[in-house]
């Protein structure tokens, strides 16, 4: 099975949410160096990987079932949307059995984890469904708004509802069996940046802080309006004397670095969407650009600092690393974890 840490992305709620989005759309991804280490060869015989079996040209109603549960083609449809959607385009020709057959082999794993996660009686109260729909909500100016961005994704709000359940129950199962049991050791973290030391070299970095006004996947032109005019709106407040961090926490639809008041830290060329990463690198420290729209959204970009060519101290580092050899350790005792549950279960797989 595929790395299976992908499916908490391609699995259900990223309506109205930006935490599965490309990290370097909104802030910076880990260290260069963490990204260039391999992660190991592919399984099977080196330099002839498996050829997936082709998906059929029209996709039926039910694609599998997983213990007689049903993965029905809205929810398979609406995972294919969200990987488009990350990838900026439609799914190439050459590759579109590669691609759903991925997405159906985590939805598979999907549903086995929820599934477990139900037999070990690990409840999910309906208040944190609701909570969940509530926090998705918040991703959307208005509830007509939300409406659309649900219908956009091909969802009806009863189907969101079940997605926010199912999702809540496989966290559930993953914290228990996964996440509790993973645990990085300092001298594993110093190992690793010894190792690739060489790898911690850094070009010219700009510090800077952004306001997101976000727009949903498949916004209406009317929502872009409302996107921008909010947008035109905190900049004029912010070129008036306002303060950024304030209103960055007030404002920003990134939720990972608006509690930060808007701080994404230092990053690096290459690290960022174009149009993001042009006006950063042209800004001076202190200065604030003008809108800059971006695939997420309406960005306000304020540069803290810059910092000439250097290689990245290892206390400056060492959080990263430990987060990535985290990761790591958590992908694989996931993985593990699937296989254990897949080979007791029953799975059809009908494409």
């Amino acid at each position: 099975m595929k790395r299976i840490l992908t499916l908490l992305c391609v699995a259900p709620l990223a309506i109205g949410s930006v935490s599965c989005k490309k990290a370097e759309a909104t802030k910076p991804a880990p260290a260069a160096a963490i990204a260039a280490v391999p992660a190991g060869a592919p399984p099977g015989v080196p330099g002839a990987p498996a050829i997936p079996k082709a998906m059929p040209p029209q996709i039926p109603d039910v694609l599998a079932r997983v213990n007689g549960e049903k993965i029905e083609r809205w929810e398979f449809d609406n995972a294919v949307k969200r990987v488009e959607a990350r990838a900026g385009g439609p799914v190439p020709p050459d590759k579109r059995d590669e691609v759903l057959r991925g997405v159906l082999d985590q939805l598979v794993a999907y549903h086995l984890l929820a599934q477990e996660s139900r037999a070990r009686k690990l409840a999910v109260a309906d208040a944190d469904v609701d909570a969940r729909l509530a926090e998705i909500r918040k991703g959307f100016p208005t509830e007509e708004a939300f409406k659309q961005g649900i219908a956009a994704q091909g969802l009806t709000l009863e189907q969101l509802k079940s997605q926010a359940k199912t999702s809540l129950e496989v966290a559930k199962v993953i914290e228990t069996e996964v996440n509790a049991k993973v645990a990085v050791q300092d001298p594993e973290v110093k190992g690793f940046y010894d190792q690739n030391l060489e790898k911690f070299k850094q070009g010219d970095t700009v510090h800077a802080a952004h306001i997101l006004i976000g727009l949903p996947q498949g916004a209406t032109p009317e929502q872009k309006a409302d996107a921008k005019t909010k947008a035109a709106t905190v900049l004029k407040t912010v070129k008036a004397g306002g303060d950024f961090a304030t209103l960055a926490q007030a404002n920003s639809s990134d939720t990972g670095s608006a509690q930060n008041g808007g701080d994404l830290g230092f990053f690096p060329k290459g690290q960022m969407t174009p149009a993001f990463e042009e006006a950063a690198f042209k800004l001076k420290p202190g200065t604030v650009s003008a809108l800059v729209e971006t695939p997420f959204g309406f960005h306000i970009i304020k540069v803290i600092e810059r910092r000439p060519p250097r290689t990245a101290p290892f206390d400056e580092v060492s959080g990263q690393i430990k987060e990535f050899l985290t990761q790591g350790q958590r992908g694989q005792k996931l993985e593990q974890f699937v296989e254990q549950v897949k080979a007791k279960g029953k799975i059809e797989i009908l494409v």
